[in-house]
């Protein structure tokens, strides 16, 4: 079974409206190890509310904190540290989507980042959203994922950018899963159309 590690370039790049999408395609479970704010309408509420399919556990975060912050942050606040060891991927023998918090490189803690929760069997998706500088962001992340040797490919975000898009992938030599448009508003419908067009591509990674 897979095992999808969704992370961005930089923060509300469409890294949820993402996953919902990979997690319908696939009929996958989905896990959010750290939530930070918004504990009355988390990521998992919106993923529970956008998908269709019925064969989805939505798992419980390992980390609930208040305040939407760098999750280093967020913990110092409710007065607790973030520990690596109570991290762990749940059980399932389903597809497995999990997101990250922000970019790859936001920290946990004093030593740890988002990096340090993708195990090497994950495949990760970048959700990749154009702005200046989202370039260079875009090949950061990418590159640190593959000088650690996993399995990335990309999925672009928000209006066609046929030049950003492009050197992105040259320059990568990564495959890139599609592009979700700019949309006035995500719903169930709209979710299961984009899962669809995505459903090829993701079963190939």
């Amino acid at each position: 079974m897979k095992r999808i590690f969704v992370t961005g370039i930089s923060t509300e790049v469409g890294k949820t409206m993402a996953s919902a999408m990979i997690v319908e395609a696939l009929e996958a479970d989905y896990w959010k190890p750290i939530q930070a704010g918004d504990l009355e309408h988390t990521d998992s509420h919106k993923i529970a509310e956008l998908i269709s399919n019925k064969r989805t556990v939505i798992h419980k975060n390992s980390y609930a904190l208040n305040t939407p912050m760098s999750p280093h942050a967020a913990a110092n606040i409710d007065g607790i540290s973030i520990q690596l060891k109570n991290i762990r991927e749940p059980e399932t023998n389903n597809h497995l989507v999990i997101e990250g918090a922000g970019g790859l490189l936001v920290p946990l803690n004093e030593k740890n980042t988002i990096l340090d929760l993708i195990k090497p069997n994950y495949k990760v998706v970048v959700v990749s959203r154009h702005y200046l500088g989202s370039i260079n962001h875009s090949l950061l992340t990418i590159g640190w994922l593959q000088d650690k040797g996993y399995e990335v490919s990309v999925l672009f975000s928000g209006d066609k950018h046929p030049s950003t898009e492009e050197i992105i992938l040259s320059k990568t030599g990564i495959q890139s899963i599609g592009r979700i448009e700019e949309e006035q508003k995500f719903d169930r419908a709209l979710i299961r159309k984009y899962a669809s067009q995505f459903k090829e591509n993701l079963l190939a990674l």
